[in-house]
């Protein structure tokens, strides 16, 4: 073989290996989850190779441009130190195909998106959190499963690409060659030669989500990811500013109505108040709303007092739900708020104006690490003067692997919350629950869901739920009482919902013995968000911070749902629903009276959302 073509056979063996690694991995992805595949065919795996091959090219081109170089310099020299950075740097990357891959399909099955940095920001911020999700035995099958693949790959490599050996011979043509080819990496990795860059939609295809998710590179997908954690302000440009504000404006526009009063919520004027945010909860565990007799006990409740049946979770995790909930800030697509602690600190929340202008006394109570996902810095700069978090359980109360089980938690509230039931000062207590989060271990079993650990999971966070409002419920305490109950995030309950309003669809309750209000299931169209401007006009205090906020009990206000998860975005109202898919910009949901003016509204919001983040 001629020693002038063996630097360009180098680079394109160094590609070829990397693309073939990538396509090798798509239909070991799809193996694993062809049970939620839907009815695919034969052809179907071949489409998914095929139109995720441009991403998997352009990662490739992106891997081999540094063997790229090393090929360049070695027609120039031999040094030992050229062949110690391309071993180094083929370790490195199978190290780094290895991790993604395994924990891109185990978290799939979870979260249903493929890796982006979120489980990243979960680890630095708790590494023992972010691994509360998954089992011991899940854990060291991943860890051996990345760590063979990792060896794999990298002997794949030796043997393949870095077998072949460039000869120095100081040959002008042959370094012009490999300059030109190493530049032409430029193709793949942009994906074309028009302004048009590569990106997430270039691998959608197919009216099946699970296809086109499949067709992703993971890798990629990451990169992506990283990549847009920062100027959020050129971000979701889909009008000009002045028109986005203009369409967003429009959602305060008051309706006409028979009557603009609204009757007092409160029987008193600075009642208690109890927060109440349930993991992972869904309309479709409450029989009041069709769904399951799971959580009988929330049910109960809700017959009590207000229940909300067309209600929606504003996002997909714990970190994107706590400022919809107590900041009323809309959940986003590709990050999130709590990542970025200076836009935390003027990030305005409800709890802090309750404090302020009423004097309330606040307090957080979590199982968990306060740290995780930054949620300490936020709950300190919404005001929470007492937060109670794991380090303040001992620790044989620390059993479950998010730290202290459910009941242990709101035993701990009902604790403090006897104990100052003697000052005047009026309170607002938040509790997080855990425990019906993966993997669903927790210290009770209901013979109806035996099995079913993710059933008797919901089960038992419903019975501390109830056995919490009982207790208060049966106190003097309660007379001056309002509990809010609503989950963090959207239902993991039933597994694989596609359609992105089941899966928002929670509920929400108001109940308690300040509630001036005969018990009723309220049909507002709603998103949490909605929680703020509700209670704080109850309150009589204002509330015009919370621009996405508005109250969802006034018959004048323009009824409407936001929510968002990786990839899309929705907009819901009595009469239209939209669902975006951001990757591609195409609707996954378009019906109603005025299914274009709802997705205008809806890119509207999001492009609001993001002009704010920058702004923060």
């Amino acid at each position: 073989m001629s020693a002038n073509i063996r630097p360009i056979l180098r680079i394109l063996a160094f590609f070829g290996v990397y693309l073939i690694i990538f396509i090798i991995l798509k239909p070991i992805f799809m193996a694993v989850y062809l049970s939620v595949m839907g009815d695919i065919s034969v052809i179907d795996w071949f489409r998914v190779i095929a139109h995720g091959l441009p991403m998997d090219c352009s990662m490739a081109g992106y891997l081999t441009i540094v063997p790229a170089l090393l090929s360049l310099s070695s027609v120039w020299s031999s040094s030992r130190c050229i062949r110690i950075i391309t071993n180094v740097y083929i370790a490195l990357t199978a190290a780094i195909i290895a991790i993604v891959a395994v924990a891109d399909l185990a978290l799939y099955g979870y979260w249903n998106f493929r890796l982006d940095t979120t489980p990243f920001f979960y680890f630095f911020s708790s590494p023992s959190s972010a691994l509360a999700s998954v089992s011991s035995l899940i854990a060291v099958v991943g860890f051996l499963a990345a760590a063979g693949l990792a060896v794999a790959i990298y002997f794949i490599i030796k043997k393949t690409a870095a077998a072949l050996i460039v000869v120095p011979n100081h040959n002008i043509p042959a370094t012009i060659f490999t300059l030109l080819l190493t530049a032409a990496l430029i193709i793949p990795i942009r994906g074309s030669l028009t302004v048009s860059t590569m990106n997430l939609s270039r691998s959608y295809f197919s009216a099946n989500q699970r296809l086109n998710h499949a067709a992703i590179n993971p890798l990629f997908s990451l990169m992506y990811s990283a990549t847009h954690q920062s100027d959020f302000g050129s971000q979701f440009r889909y009008f000009d500013n002045d028109d986005a504000d203009r369409i967003f404006s429009g959602l305060s526009m008051p309706v006409e109505t028979e009557t603009d009063s609204v009757s007092p919520l409160f029987s008193t004027a600075h009642p208690d108040i109890y927060i109440i945010i349930l993991e992972s909860f869904s309309a479709h565990l409450m029989p009041s709303l069709g769904g399951e007799p799971i959580a009988t006990g929330l049910d109960s409740i809700a017959s009590t007092g207000l229940l909300f049946s067309n209600f929606y979770a504003s996002g997909a995790r714990t970190d994107r739900a706590i400022p919809a909930i107590l900041s009323a800030f809309p959940a986003q697509p590709t990050t999130s708020l709590m990542k970025f602690a200076k836009k935390i600190e003027h990030t305005p929340s409800w709890p802090k104006a309750l404090k302020e202008l009423s004097d309330y006394d606040l307090s957080y109570y979590y199982g968990g690490d306060a740290n995780f996902t930054n949620m300490l810095a936020y709950l300190v700069s919404s005001g929470f003067d007492n937060i109670v978090s794991d380090k303040d359980f001992p620790v044989h109360m620390r059993t479950s692997k998010w730290g202290a089980h459910d009941h242990v938690v709101f035993e701990r509230a009902w604790s403090d919350v006897m104990e100052d039931s003697s000052s005047e000062k009026p309170k607002l207590r938040v509790i997080q629950t855990s425990s019906s989060h993966e993997p669903f271990e927790v210290p009770y079993s209901d013979a109806r869901f035996s099995d079913s650990p993710r059933k008797n999971a919901f089960a038992y966070a419903d019975r501390s739920l109830k056995n919490f409002v009982d207790s208060l419920s049966a106190s003097p305490l309660w007379q001056k009482s309002i509990v809010v109950i609503t989950p963090d995030h959207y239902g993991v309950y039933p597994e694989h919902l596609d359609n992105p309003l089941d899966r928002h669809h929670i509920p929400m309750v108001i109940t308690g013995g300040a509630l001036n209000r005969e018990p009723e299931i309220i049909t507002t169209v709603a998103d949490q968000t909605a929680i703020a401007t509700t209670l704080l006009s109850a309150l009589g205090l204002d509330s015009s911070m919370f621009i996405y906020s508005r109250n969802i009990l006034d018959p004048s206000v323009r009824q409407y749902a936001f929510f968002s998860e990786p990839g899309m975005a929705a907009f819901v109202t009595p009469t239209d629903t939209v669902a975006i898919n951001l990757d591609t910009d195409t609707p996954i949901i378009f019906s109603g009276a005025s299914p274009s003016n709802a997705a205008d509204t809806c890119k509207a919001i999001l492009q609001k959302i993001y002009t704010n983040l920058s702004e923060l």
